[in-house]
């Protein structure tokens, strides 16, 4: 069980200090802990979750209206989706290091529960939800503002790295086409770590590695993206 004395380190890196602190510690707590200590009432943050889904999705909403004044309107829906989708959430998580913080069940911690996204981007959200309803909107804004919009432009390129680079190989290797594949992986089935190469044609342009394949081929993409618009324009991204 996380001490109060970890949640705590965990508020100090938020920079919001909490007047109820139970909302932070259920905002930690997952379904798989809360249901493991019923009989101590605790509560898991499934509808925190769901407040600061809300939340986040106003903010972002507000943010690319103000920040992006000539993107039409359906260009705006798909920017917000990459900025509140899982892998993206996963990604800010990483910056409080939220996971280490979670309450998680025996079976959940044991199988990797604290690097899994789903978990982790559901955390965050609910912690949203928590600065809601202690501080208001402006302090959950102020922490959205910090964790989630910032660097925008980088984790937009990331979440997007396959298309993107399907796109700039259709208009400058029209011959060849992009495949990835798997060069290898290594640790634990619940620790597990994978490798794959982005290729073009025959050629291998990047390797990149995840907890997952998809992320091992995200990150390849991004990578190659970068590779290729160094050749491409003589500039990086």
């Amino acid at each position: 069980m996380q001490s109060n004395w970890s949640i705590k380190e965990l508020e100090r890196k938020s920079g919001y200090k909490f007047k109820s602190f139970e909302l932070l510690k259920q905002a930690v707590t997952h379904s798989s802990f809360a249901n493991e200590h019923k009989m101590e009432g605790l509560k898991d943050n499934e509808r925190l979750e769901f407040l600061g889904d809300a939340v986040l999705e106003i903010v972002s909403s507000e943010f690319l209206f103000v920040h992006y004044p000539e993107m039409p309107e359906g260009d705006l829906t798909k920017f917000r989706a990459s900025i509140v989708c899982e892998p993206t959430l996963a990604l800010c998580a990483r910056e409080l290091e939220l996971g280490n913080y979670l309450r998680l069940g025996k079976g959940e911690e044991l199988t990797g529960g604290r690097k899994r996204d789903s978990i982790v981007s559901d955390a965050m959200e609910a912690v949203i939800g928590a600065i809601y309803l202690d501080g208001g909107f402006a302090s959950a804004k102020e922490f959205i503002h910090r964790f989630i919009l910032k660097d925008i432009e980088h984790k937009k390129l990331f979440y997007d790295s396959k298309t993107i680079l399907q796109e700039i190989v259709q208009g400058d290797f029209k011959e060849d086409g992009i495949s990835y594949v798997l060069a290898g992986e290594e640790g634990p089935d619940h620790d597990k770590k994978f490798y794959v190469d982005v290729l073009i044609g025959e050629k291998v342009i990047a390797r990149g590695t995840g907890h997952t394949k998809k992320g091992a081929e995200q990150e390849a993409a991004y990578r190659a993206i970068i590779t290729l618009k160094g050749k491409i324009e003589g500039t990086c991204i």
